[in-house]
């Protein structure tokens, strides 16, 4: 236990760059409460005032939390959501930004990532790297992925790049802890073709054989095999469908292993999700995000290829 603390000491340092005066909230449920404590713990040794709040685990990514925690975490200077489902494009998490809280979402987090994978990276390579593919989708209007036969357009034109570094210094700033990642929102009507997902699915894991999504207008109309129904099923007949979410991972430490707040990260993937983006940047919001990882595809950004 007393490793996993100096771990979770070093995060709210070096990542979260609390200051003398400033409360930490720690968000947990049912199924994380230990290592939500750890954190809690960490933020006491350090001599900072720190809260513990635990919820029911909620049922799907993006699920808002109950209102009390909604309000905590408007009221605190620094917020931990160490839960089972992603906080991170919850109207929660965005109004606590909004309030100046810097938050960091952990949806999944495990002990081994306290010890090893993406949580050890160097986090001024990751700044570099995803200050590099940010600027690629900032200026970018035309993305296309392409993973053996198929092709999947979509348009991130007059959309902001989100580049989620891990490292928080500024009021307002959020975004996933193990991180690297820059990703956008594309226009929710735009993306046609097919993709191949090969790598993971947020809620399903690795997956042992991939999967064919078909999107027409920005809507995922059809998904192969058993792993796409389960797909299909957690998001919905509704909004949940529509795409919300295109990712570069940054980070040279993070591993593919099942759980998509690493996978998602890995260098030299992508992603793509379906379901929320309002929070950051999109007009969709569904009640539920779902990342789908994709391993060493093609992407060409306005007839250039990018390099990974």
């Amino acid at each position: 236990m007393k490793s996993y603390i100096e771990v979770a000491k070093n995060v709210l340092h070096q990542n979260l760059h609390v200051k003398d005066g400033e409360q930490i909230l720690v968000v947990t449920d049912e199924h994380l409460k230990e290592i939500g404590k750890i954190f809690y713990e960490a933020g006491k040794m350090i001599g900072k005032e720190s809260l513990l709040m635990e919820m029911i685990t909620r049922g799907k990514p993006g699920e808002e939390p109950p209102r009390a925690v909604s309000e905590a975490m408007k009221a605190a200077n620094v917020v931990l959501c160490i839960t089972k489902q992603s906080l991170t494009h919850t109207n929660a998490r965005k109004e606590a930004s909004k309030a100046g809280a810097r938050v960091a979402t952990m949806p999944g987090v495990t002990l081994d990532m306290l010890e090893e994978g993406a949580i050890a990276a160097d986090y001024a390579v990751v700044e570099k790297l995803t200050a590099q593919y940010g600027e690629l989708l900032e200026k970018g209007e035309l993305v296309e992925i392409q993973k053996e036969n198929c092709t999947l357009t979509f348009s991130i034109n007059g959309r902001n790049a989100v580049p989620s570094t891990g490292v928080f210094r500024k009021p307002g700033e959020s975004g996933n802890l193990p991180s690297g990642e820059s990703y956008i929102a594309p226009l929710e009507d735009s993306a046609n073709g097919c993709v191949m997902i090969d790598g993971s699915i947020a809620g399903i894991g690795v997956l042992n054989e991939p999967i064919t999504l078909t999107i027409e207008n920005g809507r995922l109309v059809d998904a192969s095999g058993e792993k796409g129904k389960q797909l299909l099923a957690m998001l919905g007949d509704g909004d949940g469908r529509t795409i919300a979410e295109f990712g570069i991972g940054t980070n040279k430490k993070a591993r593919l292993t099942g759980n998509v707040l690493e996978d998602e990260k890995v260098f030299g993937t992508v992603h793509i999700a379906f379901g929320s983006n309002k929070s950051f940047g999109g007009v969709t919001d569904a009640g539920v995000h779902v990342d789908c990882v994709i391993k060493a595809p093609i992407v060409i950004i306005d007839g250039e290829q990018v390099v990974f």
